[in-house]
């Protein structure tokens, strides 16, 4: 069996479906967007001090506290130069750690202080990973961005979002997400939205079993019909251990469900460790997920404040959770599955770059 070295993880093709575009701008850029365009709320303006800054208060163990660093990135965030040149720099990093397919979120609502109108946020967005790709393929690491437009939990413009969602999915826009904090906004707040997708046949995911539990999930499932779950770490709270050694566990209804219909799971676990959804990476349920054969998918949220990448998220479960290199390989095709792209656009970057690429690196 071949040892998954940081080299080896290094070249691995990637594939990445949780991804927050303003939870993962450079700290170089976020200092020259706010000297160019005034802001003066930045803790410093040093690109090193400033990115342990976002790691440090990330690191709070509270989700709400965690949420708080976002508002400084999006300041800067409020021009079409800004967004393009963010998204842009997104797509180009993603590719130089070897992601080769990549859906990057945003909430559209969260640009407009600047007088920018929904479309435009949306349009400055796109145009900046087309221009990404083409940089990065030019440079000999081709990746295909995709976004997911995210309505605000606690907002009421859900359904706005959700109309945009499907007025530009045939230019780059996969589906709908809703983000933000759990405790007290259900996903049954936006129904509304979640309605009008599923008529529309468009694709959406949800946060839920982050920082709340099982109620989450099975509103985000079975009352709203998400076609995955953004994190979903608290599923667990629906498997009971073995009472002797060696005995497999018992999985609920809910967690049975979960796993007999192959919802994929955006899971996180360094940005898990910082929100207090899990105490370490060695614990971290996606291992015992992953066992269980849920349809697990590894992620980054919010390379920032995690200061993280998909290499490090990866090198992380093999250095302590034990992954091979095969189970790195089962988890991004599980990602490629569950892409919000056509099947055929899917079962090509599985089939032609994914399979080729690990087989390259020994993997089966």
């Amino acid at each position: 069996m071949t040892t998954p070295t940081p080299a080896l993880i290094a070249r691995a093709p990637k594939a990445l479906l949780h991804d927050h575009l303003d939870g993962g701008v450079r700290p170089q850029t976020i200092i020259e967007l706010a000297q160019e365009s005034g802001y003066q709320g930045l803790p410093t303006m040093d690109a090193q001090e400033l990115g342990r800054w976002f790691r440090d208060a990330a690191d709070s163990g509270s989700l709400v506290r965690y949420l708080e660093t976002f508002s400084h990135t999006v300041a800067v965030m409020q021009t079409p130069e800004q967004l393009q040149r963010i998204a842009r720099e997104c797509a180009l990093d993603l590719a130089a750690d070897g992601v080769v397919y990549a859906e990057s979120r945003f909430a559209p609502e969260l640009h407009i202080e600047g007088g920018l109108q929904l479309p435009e946020v949306v349009e400055a967005v796109l145009a900046g990973f087309r221009q990404g790709e083409a940089e990065a393929a030019a440079s000999g690491q081709r990746i295909r961005m995709t976004t997911l437009l995210t309505a605000m939990r606690h907002a009421a413009r859900s359904t706005e979002i959700a109309e945009l969602v499907v007025r530009y999915r045939d230019q780059g826009v996969g589906g709908f997400d809703i983000a933000g904090a759990e405790a007290g906004y259900p996903p049954t707040r936006h129904l509304d939205a979640f309605e009008y997708l599923q008529r529309e046949n468009a694709h959406f995911t949800i946060h839920a079993g982050e920082a709340f539990g099982l109620p989450s999930i099975w509103e985000a499932i079975q009352w709203c019909g998400a076609d995955r779950l953004g994190h979903g770490v608290r599923i667990v709270d629906d498997i009971t251990h073995g009472s002797t050694h060696g005995e497999a566990p018992v999985l609920g209804r809910l967690a049975s469900y979960v796993r007999d219909t192959r919802i994929p799971l955006e899971m996180c676990p360094s940005s898990n460790l910082q929100t207090g959804a899990a105490d370490s990476i060695a614990h971290h349920p996606i291992t015992m997920l992953k066992d269980l054969r849920f349809r697990v998918t590894i992620n980054t949220d919010n390379r920032l404040m995690s200061g993280t990448s998909m290499s490090r998220e990866m090198q992380l479960l093999v250095d302590e959770a034990g992954w091979s290199l095969e189970d790195l390989r089962w988890a991004t095709i599980n990602a490629m599955k569950s892409a919000f792209i056509p099947f055929d656009a899917r079962l090509a970057i599985i089939e032609h770059v994914v399979k080729p690429g690990y087989a390259a690196l020994g993997a089966l």
